[in-house]
């Protein structure tokens, strides 16, 4: 499948709230691959929601396992549709976020350091993780753009956690 193109905050489908998957046909795995696809293809990218190339639907993916915050410590590549986090735990800790629908900054946000997640599979299995660390914070900001939540939405304070990126 092709890589599509990344939609761009102020984008009006970047503020909505997605709507669940009710079937897993042909349309939702073709849409897997193309985040897949558009994940792997972004510089630097962990993880893309279905909101971020224009389709209002609970779908998103998300893999660290190549980045050196999250090499050792992940699931590989997940997969999810219509996730639920149903255990926030840990710290709270605050870390330094990008998004490629907001591609000249990046911000300090808090985001809890353990998560427990639920989610259907591409086969339709449903499975439950327990995520941490940068997994769990890549998670997170991936889960809030179906709910039409950007990280700018959760800055921790606008005059200093917001950061002019230097190269992307």
């Amino acid at each position: 499948m092709p890589v599509q193109a990344i939609l761009k905050y102020p984008h009006p489908i970047l503020k909505k709230l997605s709507h669940r998957v009710e079937q897993i046909d042909q349309n939702v795995l073709g849409l897997i691959q193309d985040l897949v696809d558009t994940m792997q293809a972004g510089p630097g990218s962990v993880g893309v929601a279905a909101p971020q190339i224009g389709v209002s639907m609970r779908v998103c993916v998300v893999d660290v396992s190549g980045n050196r915050h999250g090499r050792d410590n992940n699931h590989g590549l997940l997969c999810m549709i219509n996730p639920e986090i149903t255990l926030r735990g840990g710290k709270i800790a605050v870390m330094r976020e990008g998004c490629m629908s907001v591609p000249d900054y990046t911000g300090d946000v808090e985001r809890a350091t353990e998560i427990t997640v639920q989610f259907s599979e591409p086969d339709g299995n449903r499975r439950e993780i327990s995520a941490s660390g940068f997994e769990a914070v890549a998670i997170q900001h991936e889960m809030d753009h179906l709910d039409g939540i950007l990280f700018l939405d959760r800055i921790v304070s606008i005059k200093t956690g917001l950061f002019r990126r230097k190269n992307y």
